[in-house]
This record gives structure tokens, sequence and C-alpha cells, in this order.
């Protein structure tokens, strides 16, 4: 695949937890249309990365440029609406409402956004059909299986459209018939609708899935 202008650039970041030294330095780059996998043993720095690059978490030193935009220069205001409109996020624990239902769940980054409702209910309806789960809409996640809610989870993750997905784990809670069945939803929307993604995973399959796979160790990306 022809690698296109980067979406994400990352450059020297570092990060410290008081005296651990996290981050040494990272440089990263995600483009376009690309599934990007970051690898590495528990406490490599993976997820740490993961979170100063989409700026849910300050980096000590360096910088972060989304879509040409040094997200440094945005205040804490700016930056939230930013994340909420140009990215998405899926961890290990879906983080669903208890009290929403699927589509609910769906519908609440774009609400934020503050979208027209007639639209946001249409697209949240077109994702969940995406996602095979059309008939689950009204269904509260205690209703829903492992793989049904971390499925509603990534579809909120797409309803403001964003650039860029991060996703930490995301199939570190399923057994591996779903975890499968999330790899290949996350490369029919790589292949179908040029989404990008942000992935840290130990789990292999997914990663050999990627585009490019970069390997953590102590802080650095090898």
């Amino acid at each position: 695949m022809e690698r296109q202008s980067p979406l994400l650039i990352a450059q020297d970041i570092w990060k410290n937890y008081g005296s651990i030294e996290v981050l040494k330095g990272v440089s990263l780059e995600v483009s376009k249309g690309e599934m990007v996998s970051i690898v590495g043993a528990s406490g490599a720095g993976k997820s740490t990365l993961l979170y100063v690059v989409s700026t849910l978490e300050k980096a000590d030193k360096g910088k972060v440029l989304f879509e040409n935009q040094d997200l440094s220069a945005l205040d804490s205001s700016s930056l939230a609406q930013f994340r909420n409109t140009r990215m998405g996020f899926v961890f290990q624990f879906h983080h669903l409402l208890p009290e929403f239902t699927a589509i609910e769940n769906v519908c609440v980054p774009a609400w934020i956004g503050k979208r027209p409702a007639k639209e946001v209910n249409k697209k949240a309806l077109e994702l969940l059909d995406f996602m095979g789960l059309a008939d689950k809409k009204d269904k509260k996640p205690h209703s829903l299986s492992g793989g049904e809610q971390q499925r509603v989870a990534v579809a909120r993750a797409l309803i403001n459209n964003p650039s860029l997905v991060f996703a930490d784990e995301p199939t570190g809670n399923l057994d591996s018939a779903n975890a499968t069945s999330l790899h290949e939803l996350f490369i029919r929307l790589r292949n179908e609708y040029q989404q990008s993604f942000l992935i840290v995973t130990h789990n292999e399959s997914l990663s050999q899935m990627s585009n490019r796979i970069l390997q953590m160790k102590d802080g650095i990306i090898l």
C-alpha cells in the first residue's frame, strides 16, 4: 500500500512518572488509511505512548502534530473538542453507559459535539448495521455479549467520523472467536472506509493484519 502524507506525527516524546522514565524520545507516524500496531512486553511503554499521542496524557517533552496542527498549542477546552471530533477511542473495557441503550451509547460523542439529533441517529443506525447489531439497538449493555458490547464501543468511536481511531488492547477482554471477529471488523473499516488505526495489542494475529508493526522495549521503539 502506498503511504500517504502522515495524519499523526509524534516527535521525540519523553514521559516520566516520578523518577521512572517510561518513554525515552519516541517518534512515530501514522498515515491515512493505515493500521499500525504497537507491540511489546508489559511495561514497555505502549499504552503510555498511545495516551500521549492521543492527548489523553501530556508529554514531558516532544511534539504531537495531528493533521498538521500542533496540539500543544491548544488549551484544554479546545483540545477536548478536537479529541471528540477528530479522534476515536476503543479500550480493553468497553466503558458503555449501563443505563443507555446500544444506540444511545453510540450517539454520546455526537451529542457532546452538539450535532443534529436526526443526523446522529441515522449515522448510529448505519454503524450498528455495519457491526451486525441493528437488531440490538434498543438493548442495554447488560443484555449484550462481550463481543457485542465491544462492537458498540467501536461504533461509538466512529460516530464523529474520526481521522484516527486509537485502540488500547481492544481484544484483551474477548475470547478468541470474538477477538477474531473484531479484527475482521477493523480490517473491513480500513479497506472499505480508509479508516486509520493506531493499536496497542498483545494479540499477534491482530498485529500481523496491520500495515506496520512497531516493537517497543524499555520506552523506545526498536
